[in-house]
């Protein structure tokens, strides 16, 4: 056990009052703290010394730092640390102490490291807008913590904030809760239950079914909406909303347990992850939602009761849309004895019916067959889900392959291109029957010219530019989207010399030729037979066979004995979105060429790539000068084809001005709305963080940035960002994500990684 003589040197440079309050706490502190805690520890009472703001703050900090830790872990300490020396400057040294004071009401109304540290943000925040309203906030803290989560505080905080921003005393009895309004948005913003009344409740509960503990938290409320959160499943976490309102009537109790029921019933009996890449949008979740059957019905029967506990929010609808669809699917599997009249729900039940359950293929064979009768309806992946609200969004139960950048491709068997001239094109019979895997391809060697001397491709440069878009754009500081807040120009590209481009495509051959043993491989062939099926092209005769049999034997049989194939193809579109700031017009160290000149070269190979393998694409490019400037253009949309004018156009790319990233993505996502593919895909190349001349708050535009990523994501579209700035850890994961990014440290690299990335992508 650590001592305090080891500290020495931190404990001489504190006063008699704070070694007396050390003293006392040490019992308690080295219980909770690792000797590295209890280095940060001190090390932070002596940093809060420093800044002179009075001795109370370090014995507070003292004080309550090991009930910080016992709550929330000692990885806390030092984040709470900095927070309050950046306080130093903005406010008084009451007020810090009265941070660290309450911070253990925080940590245990909160009870989770990423709430707490959102929680401090919203302390930092309100610092900025109204300094006035924190301490009599903290002063009722508990108060406000006990009925509302951290997203409902925050919302009331700003509130408070935008109205009474110049009107000190409203401001003051506003967060003391003496006012009217006050009391009328905290009753807006309320919850019913609060995860952190009720989560060992509901860990003695989980443990009574599966004998066994499960690791809960609740989800992360400061960036949740008030309606809408689901629950997931992640890093051995079952992660709950922080609150639940009561949902008709039934308390959010039992909401609570028939979420975490299911939420563990999907960790018991969901053995084997299912492959998910090769399944689209509506195959996902007829899949899912088979298996949130299976699992069910698993828990069901050793535990009859969780189907009435699970029952009572299934409230199915005749309406026509595909969400309610899928809830009349969902009762009729979950409950036999409902009725219904619904010729897709009655057909899954009797599938289901006769199913072998333990078997987790079960659920992917079925969710196929299930996507199969519903192919021909509207679907959306975002707005058409499930209507019962304890049920997970299922991300547990998918696996999807890695992509690994750095692995090598192997060879196809190479494809002979010929390329011939117009009259050889025009005059040689064309074989009609010819497939993907021809062994020669004839390409046509020049452009069509009309009788006037113009290409059609020029003619078609003169379309006129589209009027201005507004764009709504999001303030991370009330939380709140500004309406019709920037404005997208569409400006004509400036054309250059299609040469330019030919003099890359000649200079980056070899790479070219080693990329098209892959792109050949990607050509869509090959045909998948979907069986048992009752209506189908042709008869299955093991199906067959089987039935055959089934019938000698005196047994039903099972009337599913045809089968369908079904030719594979990529129904892909790809959206590249260039940034064409100021910045890159600066050259890459060590080279003359600037990042301009290798992110045309790398656009050019990509869109050599992309048109190789046949995919629909297109090419934008961006840049701002102010909100009511965000410059947009169109170098190559879906529907031209890849010849002398996209190539003239992006000969002509210049790079000027800034970077207002997320009205730029808003726009190429709504162009790429009004493409018809099933899979949708938009590239992001940038070479730093976005930026604009009329915000001085790095953090506004990233996170204005972060919504547009997350609005043209419930479109469908999948958005992926390429970052040429190696410095791009602290932004670019905040802004797409995770798993949706890559950074390219080596920049004259871009040319050869930018193919084969779409090509992980889109395989």
């Amino acid at each position: 056990m650590s001592t305090l003589d080891e500290f020495a040197e931190l404990t001489a440079e504190l006063d008699a009052a704070q070694r007396e309050v050390l003293d006392q706490c040490w019992p308690d502190a080295v219980r909770v703290l690792s000797p590295r805690g209890l280095d940060n520890w001190l090390k932070g009472a002596v940093a809060l010394g420093h800044m002179g703001r009075g001795d109370h703050i370090v014995r507070t900090w003292i004080e309550v730092v090991p009930v910080l830790a016992r709550d929330l872990g000692e990885d806390i300490v030092p984040d709470f640390a900095q927070t309050l020396l950046g306080f130093a400057s903005r406010t008084s040294g009451a007020v810090i102490e009265r941070v660290i004071a309450t911070a253990p009401t925080a940590s245990r109304r909160l009870s989770d490291p990423d709430l707490f540290l959102a929680y401090l943000q919203l302390l930092n925040q309100l610092l900025a807008q109204a300094p006035r309203g924190l301490r009599p906030m903290l002063e009722h803290l508990e108060e406000l913590l006990d009925v509302l989560t951290l997203g409902g505080l925050r919302r009331w905080a700003n509130w408070g904030a935008q109205a009474h921003r110049t009107d000190f005393e409203e401001l003051t009895r506003y967060f003391s809760l003496e006012s009217a309004e006050s009391q009328a948005i905290l009753q807006k913003e309320r919850k019913g239950t609060l995860f952190v009344d009720i989560h060992r409740r509901i860990g003695m509960y989980l443990r009574a079914l599966w004998g066994r503990d499960f690791l809960m938290r609740p989800t992360a409320g400061d960036f949740e909406s008030r309606e809408g959160a689901r629950p997931f499943i992640a890093d051995f976490f079952l992660h709950l909303p922080d609150a639940y309102d009561d949902w008709n009537g039934v308390p959010g109790l039992d909401l609570y347990r028939a979420a975490a029921a299911h939420a563990s019933a999907h960790v018991v009996a969901t053995t084997r992850a299912i492959p998910g890449d090769e399944l689209n949008a509506l195959q996902r979740a007829c899949v899912g939602l088979i298996e949130d059957a299976r699992i069910e019905a698993l828990a069901i029967a050793r535990f009859p009761r969780l189907r009435d506990l699970w029952r009572q929010f299934h409230a199915p609808t005749g309406d026509g849309a595909m969400g309610a669809q899928f809830d009349r699917i969902a009762l009729a599997l979950l409950d036999p004895e409902w009725e219904t009249d619904d010729p897709v729900a009655a057909w899954a039940r009797g599938a289901f019916a006769g199913a072998d359950l333990s078997d987790a293929a079960i659920s992917r064979d079925l969710g196929l067959q299930l996507a199969h009768q519903l192919r021909d309806r509207p679907y959306s992946a975002y707005r058409d889900v499930q209507g019962a609200p304890y049920r997970d969004d299922n991300r547990y139960i998918w696996e999807f392959e890695e992509i690994d950048w750095e692995k090598g491709f192997a060879p196809a068997p190479e494809q002979v291109r010929k390329y011939v001239s117009v009259s050889e094109m025009v005059n040689e019979v064309e074989v009609e029957t010819a497939g993907d895997d021809a062994q020669e391809i004839w390409v046509a060697e020049h452009e069509l010219f009309d009788d006037d001397g113009l290409s059609f491709n020029e003619k078609e440069g003169k379309e006129p530019t589209a009027p201005p878009v507004p764009y709504d754009e999001f303030d991370y500081q009330i939380q709140m989207a500004r309406p019709a807040w920037a404005t997208v120009l569409e400006k004509r590209p400036r054309l250059g010399d299609p040469a330019e481009i030919e003099t890359i495509l000649a200079e980056n051959r070899k790479l070219t030729q080693r990329m098209r043993h892959l792109l050949d491989a990607m050509q869509p062939q090959g045909v998948q037979r979907i069986r048992k099926l009752e209506d189908g092209d042709e008869i299955d005769i093991n199906a067959a066979l089987g039935a055959m049999i089934d019938i000698r034997m005196g047994r039903q049989p099972d009337p599913r004995v045809m089968m369908r194939s079904v030719r594979k193809v990529r129904d892909i579109a790809v959206m590249t979105l260039l940034d064409l700031s100021e910045s890159t017009n600066d050259k890459v160290a060590g080279q003359d060429q600037t990042v301009l000149d290798l992110t045309k070269a790398a656009t050019v190979l990509l869109a050599e790539a992309i048109h190789k393998v046949g995919d629909a694409f297109a090419l934008h490019g961006f840049c701002s000068d102010g909100r009511h400037n965000v410059f947009y253009q169109r170098y190559k949309d879906f529907d031209q084809p890849w010849n002398e004018m996209p190539k003239a156009r992006l000969a002509g790319m210049q790079g000027q001005l800034s970077t207002r990233m997320g009205a730029a993505i808003r726009h190429a996502g709504a162009h790429l709305s009004r493409v018809a593919a099933a899979k949708k895909l938009m590239l992001v190349i940038t070479d730093g963080a976005p930026a604009d001349i009329d915000v001085r708050d790095p953090q506004y535009l990233r996170q204005d940035a972060r919504a547009a990523v997350q609005e043209v994501a419930k479109q469908g579209v999948i958005p992926f960002c390429l970052t040429l700035d190696p410095r791009a850890d602290s932004y670019v994961a905040q802004i797409f994500g995770q798993r949706n990014f890559f950074i390219l440290d080596n920049v004259e690299r871009l040319p050869e990684r930018l193919p084969q990335l779409y090509a992980g992508l889109t395989r």
